[in-house]
């Protein structure tokens, strides 16, 4: 059974951090490129931020403008998203998502939720002003 389990959400104030996690089970972690989306109140699920399989290469969604790093371990079965000087329109529920199990050559860094094939359940991540 595929199972992703996202933690490390909650609330916070505007300037502060978090660190969340995400742990796969039922499917070969490290042949999955990974990333992370979210979706703010209202509005529609968008991609986050990206890794490899191997966790060398990263893309981002540009407004994040440094703020945030992915990374993962494989050993661990874990992806994170470090989330620093937070921001209100950062409110959002956060989901891990795993794409398709393709080599290095053939990734294709997607942004399109419809790409992935493994989905967490989510994590509600809250920004005050």
């Amino acid at each position: 059974q595929v199972q992703l389990v996202e933690s490390g959400g909650g609330l916070v104030q505007t300037g502060g951090s978090l660190r969340l996690s995400c742990v796969g089970s039922g499917f070969t972690f490290s042949d999955h490129p990974m990333a992370w989306f979210r979706q703010p109140p209202g509005k529609e699920r968008e991609f986050v931020a990206g890794t490899s399989r191997s966790g060398g290469t990263k893309y981002y969604k540009d407004s994040i403008n440094g703020r945030f790093t992915i990374s993962r371990d494989n050993d661990k079965k874990t992806v994170y998203l470090q989330m620093n000087s937070l921001e209100p329109d950062d409110t959002a529920v956060y989901y891990c998502a795993a794409d398709r199990p393709v080599t290095d050559a053939g990734w294709i860094r997607s942004r399109r939720p419809t790409t992935f094939v493994y989905w967490g359940q989510g994590t509600q991540v809250t920004v005050s002003s």
